[in-house]
């Protein structure tokens, strides 16, 4: 059972692939996406798995087109890429995937599924365009399932005995290693978010006189406990800053909150539970913008959010 499998199953969709879609290389694949239980079209995305020549470096999903009403009454469905950077296959060998991968990949996936389960009818709440620190919600959340017993289990197989699970040894210390330097991790993006938040309320009076590297460097240690290399300075690289993110870096952090939260109620119910994939699709993935984020966490949950979720999430207790 592939990982799109788990997802075909939990919020109740079919995915098709389609190689009649004329693509941009030979490694991306395109993938029909319906309503399993009423064959309704709803999108549809593509995988481009490899790293080649100039191809983009990380790991991100780009909306082609939105979905929406036209004039004449008529449905644009969604259309949008996952891009990823994960070792090809080889004649002899199937590309395969580390743990920390499958997470990249449920994360990024989970944009895809927000993309392609949008019910907006005006293209620009459609799909993702929520509030910025609230879109990463949604992708995060997916993540959860890559620590969890049962869907580990439907998802792994030796490449060539496709029945050889992994054994229950090794998920178990899998999973017990999911908050390994916890601590310094959330620290981390603490520290990326006031970065970011700093250079992007600077008055007219300190910008020109302010010093990335030595702001860098000083935020850094203060924040995350770490000294910076002397004679560097990252925030050169810090793209997210730059393309999107601006003051808004720190809605990884506040978005997992909410994610911790959501996924909670599967942990109590289900991890696999049909009825709530359904349910997380329809109060979830389908308003987009329609809705502000903290009104569908409320109706999905049925209570107001809270922090307790996050802070077990990340092993504080």
């Amino acid at each position: 059972v592939s990982t799109q499998s788990t997802w075909e199953d939990l919020l109740g969709l079919r995915f098709e692939k389609d190689d009649n879609i004329k693509l941009w290389h030979e490694d991306a694949t395109a993938y029909n996406v319906y309503d399993d239980r009423t064959n309704r079209f709803m999108g549809t995305f593509c995988l481009d798995m490899h790293p080649r020549q100039g191809k983009y470096g990380h790991a991100a999903v780009f909306p082609l087109r939105p979905a929406g009403t036209r004039e004449d009454g008529t449905k644009s469905r969604p259309f949008c890429a996952m891009l990823c950077n994960f070792t090809k296959p080889t004649p002899t060998k199937p590309s395969l995937l580390k743990h920390s991968e499958v997470v990249t990949f449920f994360h990024e996936f989970g944009h895809v599924m927000h993309n392609i389960c949008t019910e907006a009818e005006v293209s620009y709440f459609s799909g993702t365009s929520v509030e910025r620190d609230f879109v990463e919600a949604p992708s995060q959340m997916l993540e959860n399932w890559c620590y969890e017993i049962e869907p580990l289990e439907l998802m792994s197989g030796h490449y060539i005995n496709k029945d050889e699970h992994l054994p229950s040894e090794l998920l178990q210390a899998m999973i017990k290693a999911k908050n390994v330097d916890t601590g310094l991790l959330n620290l981390r993006q603490v520290f990326f978010g006031s970065f970011d938040m700093a250079v992007h309320t600077l008055t007219n009076e300190t910008v020109a006189s302010i010093n990335t590297q030595e702001l860098w460097s000083k935020l850094r240690h203060e924040i995350s406990l770490i000294p910076q290399q002397p004679d560097t300075n990252p925030s050169g690289s810090f793209g997210h800053i730059m393309s999107g993110y601006m003051a808004g870096y720190y809605g990884y952090l506040y978005s997992e909150v909410f994610s911790a939260d959501l996924f909670s109620h599967f942990k109590n119910i289900g991890v696999m539970d049909k009825g709530l994939g359904e349910k997380y699709r329809k109060c979830i993935l389908a308003p987009g913008g329609t809705q502000d984020g903290g009104e569908m966490v409320r109706t999905f949950l049925g209570r107001e959010p809270n922090q307790e979720n996050f802070l077990r999430h990340i092993g504080v207790f």
